[in-house]
């Protein structure tokens, strides 16, 4: 096998095990903590309206996402949920630092230490790794 794309392989196999590792741990962090969470995405001046069914459907989505990165024939299409949903996290973060006056906290676990440009440097090179792992997946090269 070329070794660029061996290469590519082993890259695309690591992000999409690093999203894994990022959605399960963010999706039980919320789901242990769901009380906490509702409440905190109620207070969110962007989502309040939404919190009841957003509260639910993050975490599910997060735990579908991780499921279809572990198979192989999925990976691309979860790739690029993963890199929508991150795109649309970053953007959330973005206008809350810059356009809010109040900036609630709805992380959990580790990234609860970050604060709210640090966690946007950390989605920003998620999203970045997400589209390399999307521009470099080669199908051909999929063990199905």
């Amino acid at each position: 096998m070329n070794p660029i794309v061996k290469f590519n392989n082993v890259l695309v196999t690591g992000i999409s095990y690093t999203y894994i590792i990022l959605f399960m741990y963010a999706a039980t962090s919320k789901l242990l903590d769901f009380e906490n969470f509702q409440i905190q995405l109620g207070q969110s001046p962007l989502l309040s309206a939404f919190a009841g069914w957003i509260t639910i459907l993050v975490p599910v989505t997060e735990i579908i996402i991780a499921l279809l990165l572990s198979i192989p024939y999925t990976r691309l299409f979860a790739l690029y949920i993963a890199y929508l949903l991150m795109v649309m996290f970053t953007a959330y973060i973005y206008i809350i630092l810059n356009y809010s006056e109040f900036i609630p906290c709805s992380c959990g676990g580790i990234l609860e230490k970050m604060n709210w440009n640090q966690h946007l440097i950390f989605n920003i090179i998620i999203v970045i790794a997400a589209a390399t792992a999307i521009l470099v997946y080669n199908p051909t090269k999929v063990e199905k």
